[in-house]
């Protein structure tokens, strides 16, 4: 009898064990760990922690910002690595003066991402979608107003006004060898006189006491007139530039010191564009990452952070952006052109220039 009871108590237990495990748990499944998405970009990429951090947490996800110099060293490193390795998932910042040598070394992998269809097709260079655009600017002069003003001297209007008397000694440009607004400036001459007949407007250029800086943060801050460090009150900056100054003092300017020259053929368009490296570690979350990118959240935090244009037309400009006027014909050039040609117009331009 003594057996029996004993054995009985064993099934109880057995029994209420095995009703326990069937029953549902109410405990949260254990989330997996974040993937990493490594995104390649060059030095002057920037995004809000706070967007960066709204993907994160929708795709349980964790993006790693690997910089690699500046766009031109950032997209010749993943070249040489080459699309079999990779150094990362997505690639941000190829702009249209590289964009045929990028699409010619095969690295990224054809992918539409949402939202495209509805950005300008202006902006859209690549019909394989490897390589989609995000943002866009434009490379322009930017002058001194209060000078010109006590000077009572009108600023020019076009690049052919720049060679005349009176804008003698005025201008600062960059070297194309060693700077992207000093490269865009080029290809805006080359667009508006020709490949032919560009040079003869440097050695004018020249003649008129044209000052040349290694980059773009010279002329700006120790050249111009406005910085208080230099006299030239014409320098070669980017169309964002006036509206940039407002933001960044923080109150203290309610308009800009300086103002576009925005004549027809004066700016050069730059169009930014992203792309999934073949053989991507994560390329499910680097698709979702291109779509986040066209997204009205993403691309209305882009003028703030990169002080560019949005692509995607939905996206809402900062109100200080009144003072980023754009050019109605800016200088452009086909985008095979400047590939095949860009070495041997700089290296032209240095012999005949510097």
């Amino acid at each position: 009898m003594k057996k029996f009871f004993i054995l009985a108590g064993l099934l109880g237990i057995f029994a209420l064990a095995a009703c326990q495990s069937a029953a549902p748990s109410n405990a949260p499944a254990p989330q997996s760990s974040p993937a990493t998405l490594v995104v390649v970009t060059h030095d002057s990429f920037a995004v809000s922690d706070q967007v960066l951090h709204e993907f994160e947490t929708a795709h349980n996800a964790k993006v790693q910002i690997l910089k690699a110099g500046d766009a031109g060293a950032a997209l010749n490193q993943a070249i040489l690595a080459g699309a079999a390795n990779p150094p990362g998932d997505v690639f941000f910042g190829v702009d249209n003066t590289f964009l045929s040598r990028a699409l010619q070394a095969n690295l990224f992998e054809a992918y539409a991402p949402q939202g495209l269809a509805d950005i300008p097709a202006v902006y859209k260079h690549d019909a394989s979608a490897r390589l989609n655009p995000m943002d866009f600017g434009y490379v322009c002069l930017n002058y001194d107003k209060q000078w010109f003003k006590e000077k009572q001297l009108a600023p020019p209007q076009t690049l052919a006004d720049l060679v005349k008397p009176e804008y003698k000694g005025l201008l600062v440009v960059q070297n194309p060898a060693t700077s992207s607004p000093g490269l865009a400036f080029l290809l805006a001459t080359i667009a508006d006189f020709g490949a032919d007949k560009y040079l003869d407007y440097w050695k004018q250029l020249r003649a008129n006491d044209v000052a040349i800086s290694e980059g773009w943060s010279d002329a700006y801050y120790n050249k111009s007139t406005w910085s208080g460090n230099g006299d030239r009150p014409l320098v070669v900056s980017y169309a964002t530039s006036p509206a940039a100054e407002v933001f960044f003092s923080e109150g203290k300017l309610t308009a800009p010191p300086t103002g576009n020259v925005l004549g027809d053929g004066a700016c050069f368009l730059q169009v930014e564009f992203a792309g999934i490296f073949q053989n991507a570690k994560q390329p499910e979350l680097a698709r979702k990452f291109m779509d986040f990118m066209l997204t009205a959240r993403f691309q209305e935090d882009i003028p703030t952070q990169m002080f560019v244009y949005p692509v995607n037309p939905a996206a809402k400009l900062p109100v200080f952006y009144q003072f980023a006027e754009k050019p109605n014909q800016p200088a452009q050039l086909p985008d095979d052109a400047i590939d095949a040609n860009r070495d041997a117009w700089i290296k032209a331009w240095t012999q005949a220039v510097l």
